[in-house]
């Protein structure tokens, strides 16, 4: 079937579903939902047999649901109707929740069930929970729902859905949303800040400053002096920011002040917390208490075959000038350890998704440089990729638990080895961002995976790679386990099989023979000077593309028009298929 994806914006969700479709044989066009005026001529160009509707802020305007079947992707259990559905089960702390998919009918969320799937809802921030649980739920029942479809069946509607639970429920508030640092325990404070993380966090204030605050970790140890008191911010730890609560603390690690936009704590509010008590972890094996640590180290195994764990769990994938040099030398001191493989965990979300783009932006905020920023931030991404190139002693593995995104694709592809979990999803491009040229060595290390028709391929097309279909390309080397807890365990498995093979100091020798033949060809600072030109243009050039693309996404402006490599039906020799 031609399947029309109609949709905000072209985030993980869509991706996954957009893929999963076109694996089973339909043809997929994507249109934004920016009027009614654009969705409208989207259906009359295309024509599609069925509208999947993944991920909208508005309603589908009758004049389209009137005509074609649309089906809505609803974040909720059959039933619950409401735009905060996945909200409200967090801060309500469910143990169970799920995903519908309803036809679009007059009332929103109240239309008949085409399919639905449910899962455990685990404690965890909201943007995580939407980015696996829910991702996972909505292409199964998508996928039912469109077979059911095509077979001709018809949808049950929501009133004869049996054992269905859920109720109409309003776009949630801040007042119910809102922190009592007097009354509310460090558990409540977590749910509540989880509950709100992405968007729209929970409106609060740091230092009597009206902000909106994000991503909240557990802390098991009691920060400040005897007169700290609830809501009181007692230190400061790299990005993050430490408050007390009734019962203990928690760290707040990003936040957002009135008409900024969202940046790390300690950079929001960067004048107020340098005057806060520093708390510094002990080196960065992984402290032995629950606490905020955005890179950390484990060991596993014996002396003659161990295998190091690093772990960096940045926001949303984002990494700054700062965070790249850090996280450099902490993969120094992880090259020095007695271990035969190192395996780069990354975040349990995002793996990496390159330079940090709000830090960048926030360059300008302070009379600074956004321009000088980038460059000093990639600068800081290749000398992270060339010193996890220059690994001849181990074995190097990315173990892709979490998406990747531009930068950070040729990041994990600068080890030896890319594991991805089924289920994530590869963006190995730049252009998207103002037509970057991209750095990280890509231009060494993608075609001696890909080929060079492929490179040139997977940079022009920019679309999204499945975990699958990444090994297909031949950029990733394996597909393991989806369930997260089983693909960590995978991962260990098979990097230890590799630290205790008979043949691995033979693997070792061929691995830097190789790159010592590769130096030899072309050195590596050959292809960093090649690619930071093109960056410099970027950066510093007439063209202005990469400043205004990066303006817009951090804004969170709406957009304005599809990108043409997604909406086929708008190419200009597309024809409908008779």
């Amino acid at each position: 079937m031609r399947i029309l994806l109609l949709t905000h914006a072209f985030n993980s969700l869509t991706q996954r579903l957009g893929a999963a479709l076109q694996g089973c044989g339909h043809e997929i066009s994507i249109e934004f939902d920016i009027a009614d005026s654009v969705a409208e001529e989207a259906v009359a160009l295309f024509r599609p047999d069925l509208i999947v509707a993944p991920y909208l802020r508005r309603a589908i305007p009758a004049s389209i649901w009137r005509r074609h079947v649309c089906l809505v992707v609803h974040p909720g259990i059959v039933g619950d109707r409401g735009p905060s559905a996945l909200d409200w089960a967090l801060l309500e702390g469910a143990a169970e929740w799920g995903v519908t998919v309803l036809q679009a009918e007059a009332e929103m969320d109240a239309g008949p069930v085409w399919a639905t799937a449910k899962f455990s809802l685990r404690a965890a921030k909201k943007s995580s929970i939407y980015r696996n649980e829910v991702t996972q739920a909505a292409v199964t029942a998508v996928l039912q729902a469109v077979e059911r479809y095509a077979a001709h069946e018809l949808p049950t509607p929501l009133a004869d859905w049996p054992g269905a639970r859920g109720r109409l429920r309003p776009l949630m508030t801040q007042t119910e949303r809102a922190i009592d640092w007097q009354q509310d325990d460090s558990a409540t404070v977590l749910r509540k800040i989880d509950a709100a993380d992405g968007f729209p966090g929970v409106a609060d204030s740091l230092f009597g400053i009206p902000c909106q605050i994000f991503d909240a970790w557990p802390e098991a140890r009691l920060h400040g002096g005897p007169d700290a008191a609830p809501g009181d911010v007692v230190a400061r730890r790299e990005t993050a920011l430490l408050r007390r609560t009734r019962d203990g603390a928690i760290w707040i690690g990003h936040a957002r002040r009135e008409g900024d936009f969202k940046l790390p704590a300690t950079l929001a509010f960067a004048a107020e917390a340098a005057q806060l008590p520093d708390a510094p972890l002990a080196g960065w094996a992984r402290a032995d208490h629950a606490t905020w640590q955005d890179i950390a180290w484990e060991e596993s195994g014996s002396d003659e075959n161990a295998v190091g764990f690093l772990h960096f769990e940045f926001y949303n994938g984002a990494m700054s000038t700062a965070q790249c040099r850090r996280l450099r030398e902490a993969l120094a001191w992880a090259k020095a350890r007695p271990v035969r493989v190192i395996v780069l965990q990354g975040g349990a979300d995002f793996w990496s998704n390159g330079i940090h783009l709000n830090v960048i932006e926030a360059a300008s905020l302070n009379d600074g440089s956004p321009a000088d920023e980038s460059w000093h931030n990639i600068n800081a991404m290749n000398d992270l990729a060339l010193e996890l190139i220059d690994s001849g002693k181990q074995i190097t593995i990315a173990a892709l638990g979490g998406n990747a995104g531009a930068g950070g694709c040729f990041l994990a592809r600068a080890a030896d080895l890319v594991w991805a979990r089924d289920g994530v999803m590869l963006n190995p491009h730049y252009k998207n961002m103002g037509n970057l040229y991209g750095s990280e060595y890509w231009t060494y290390l993608l075609p001696r995976r890909v080929g060079d028709q492929g490179a040139r391929d997977i940079m022009r097309n920019r679309q999204p790679l499945t975990a699958q279909a990444a090994v297909g390309t031949g950029f990733s080397d394996a597909c393991l386990a989806g369930d997260a807890a089983a693909f960590r365990t995978d991962v260990a498995r098979r990097a230890m099989e590799i630290a205790s093979a008979p043949d691995l100091n033979e693997r070792l020798a061929a691995k830097r023979e190789r790159r010592a033949r590769d130096e030899a060809e072309k050195p590596l600072a050959a292809y960093r000077a090649e690619e930071l030109a093109q960056m410099r243009r970027n950066f510093y050039g007439f063209d202005p593309s990469y400043h205004v693309a990066r303006h817009h996404f951090v804004r969170k402006s709406l957009a304005s028009w599809t990108p043409r490599h997604l909406a086929r039906h708008r190419d200009l020799g597309w024809t409908v298929p008779e």
